[in-house]
């Protein structure tokens, strides 16, 4: 077999199996994606500004707090994040990121998919190399029944041990449930140690030190949002059409202001 084969052979393996990617450097990017494997930056990391986030102020003031800890190197929670969708939970945990990092302070955000549960790990191996502090985001965390050893396995990422997420990088996970892992008022019924079946459920949402309720918001309040997006715009609301928007979608909340504002801006030529 000729030298030529040999390399044109060499060259068809390194395109059927390529090298895997470097590593990406943990220390410049404001915001990085685990995706079970490798951590990629995110180029166009831009939350919304902390200031725009209304209705959910004593939500956002205390992750803000706890998140400034962790920047500063200080004892800080894991936070749970729950309640109603639409609420803002997730621009919070993005938002808070954003702002500490205006102020100068050297902290990033890691989002890992909730289907990459069990390679974390292998991510905490990686953070653990880096002084840098880290905010690990879950977003919309749920069990079912059949995932309650996934659930198990998290919390014993919390509990502590040699597979426990390092000293730099706390978790902030956001859930539409308060206890995460489904529960049924059949436990309590079951003849066979209930107490110990609810515990088990409970255990988890009991890992994070610091549990913040994001609720849905009255009608008043609803509006508040929308004119507090709107003026940060230079732009006029009508009262009356922007409730009509949210009737039609059959929900008041953050997000829902916000996507009327979008459509605000976009009938007044305006890039958001």
């Amino acid at each position: 077999m000729n030298d030529a084969l040999l390399t044109r052979i060499a060259e068809a393996l390194e395109r059927m199996a390529p090298p895997p990617a470097s590593p990406a450097d943990l220390s410049i990017a404001s915001a990085y994606v685990w995706d079970g494997h490798v951590v990629h930056p995110v180029e166009d990391f831009a939350p919304v500004d902390y200031d725009l986030l209304t209705g959910i102020d004593a939500q956002k003031e205390a992750l803000l707090a706890n998140s400034r800890r962790l920047a500063d190197g200080y004892a800080a929670h894991d936070v749970l994040l729950w309640g109603a969708r639409g609420t803002g939970k997730s621009a919070a945990v993005a938002a808070v990121v954003g702002k500490l990092q205006r102020e100068g302070r050297d902290i990033a955000l890691m989002q890992c998919a909730i289907d990459q549960l069990a390679s974390l790990p292998s991510l905490f191996a990686l953070l653990r190399s880096s002084e840098r502090p880290f905010i690990l985001f879950l977003d919309d965390l749920g069990f079912d029944e059949q995932g309650a050893g996934d659930a198990r396995a998290l919390r014993s990422l919390l509990q502590g041990g040699t597979a426990a997420r390092p000293a730099n990088v706390r978790l902030y996970v956001t859930s539409n449930r308060r206890h995460i892992v489904p529960r049924h008022l059949a436990e309590q019924d079951d003849p066979i140690n209930p107490r110990d079946v609810i515990d088990d459920k409970m255990a988890l949402s009991d890992r994070f030190g610091l549990s913040l309720g994001f609720h849905a918001i009255d009608q008043n309040a609803y509006v508040a949002i929308v004119e507090g997006y709107a003026q940060t715009l230079g732009l006029a609301v009508d009262r009356l059409e922007a409730i009509q928007w949210a009737t039609q979608r059959g929900s008041r909340s953050g997000r829902v202001a916000w996507q009327y504002v979008v459509e605000l801006a976009g009938r007044n030529g305006l890039t958001i």
